[in-house]
């Protein structure tokens, strides 16, 4: 009697996991660049309200506080959304913008921020890889943790040889579908926040990437607010979040040697 007792109670324990865990209809995956970090304390309340885990592309960044998003200040930040479970890319150091490749096998960089801002630099296929690489150290000395093996590329515009030289340090690039792009820095006046929210409750669909921002200097009306009804609208047609580790598709690419890398970048 014992036994069947013991059976009993286990099979109601099982069934009642079994219940309390959502039944997705799709996977989507929530990607958040630094930006400014203006709402990044508000965003990761949101995240926790909703129990969801997104992935974080990070850049060293100007924020309003004056300094930068991967400053020392801002570590009690980043251990506290690998505490969660969160998942974080790379977006550059510098956060620049990769232009061209050119014909001697360097990659025309424009870095926004740090050394050399605003000019026209001839990176090297190994120079890209400390350019990724060097978020990581930074990321790793603050929290204990390494990046995941993803990157992007600000703009999402990337290279040929960008690419190469990116996949010889271990990156997969992740950009973004088509309806994930949630619009957070475009004008307000023409985009408003519930257009945007509305358009993207719509289109969205299973295996999306969708991509937002910690904050974004130029947009008057903050879209950081819309992701609380939009995680919940989503949720309610059966979308779960997932973070890129999951994703069949951004599993860490076999690192070509860099010897390499470079090589296939001259031709």
């Amino acid at each position: 009697m014992a036994g069947a007792l013991a059976f009993g109670w286990t099979t109601l324990a099982v069934t009642a996991i079994a219940a309390a865990q959502p039944v997705c209809s799709g996977n989507v995956y929530l990607t958040l660049d630094t930006g400014n970090m203006r709402h990044a304390d508000a965003i990761a309340e949101i995240l926790r309200k909703h129990d969801v885990k997104a992935t974080f592309f990070l850049a060293n960044e100007r924020t309003p506080r004056g300094d930068f998003s991967l400053d020392t200040g801002w570590a009690p930040y980043w251990r506290a959304r690998v505490a969660e479970g969160h998942a974080f890319g790379s977006h550059t150091w510098r956060h620049g913008r990769f232009i061209g490749d050119r014909p001697d096998g360097s990659i025309r960089y424009r870095p926004q921020f740090g050394e050399n801002a605003g000019r026209d630099l001839a990176l090297t296929p190994s120079e890209v890889c400390e350019e990724l690489d060097r978020v990581t150290a930074v990321f790793e000395s603050m929290t204990g943790r390494a990046l995941d093996a993803v990157w992007r590329a600000p703009g999402g515009r990337t290279t040929p040889s960008t690419l190469t030289a990116a996949q010889s340090c271990g990156y997969a690039h992740v950009r973004w579908a088509t309806a994930g792009f949630l619009g957070d820095e475009l004008p307000s006046d023409t985009y408003p926040n519930e257009a945007l929210l509305r358009r993207a409750l719509l289109d969205i669909r299973d295996g999306d990437v969708l991509m937002a921002h910690l904050g974004i200097w130029s947009r008057a009306d903050p879209f950081a607010p819309m992701l609380d009804p939009l995680i919940a609208g989503l949720k309610q047609r059966g979308l779960c979040f997932r973070t890129l580790r999951e994703h069949p598709q951004f599993r860490p690419p076999p690192a070509l040697p860099r010897e390499l890398a470079a090589q296939l970048s001259l031709r």
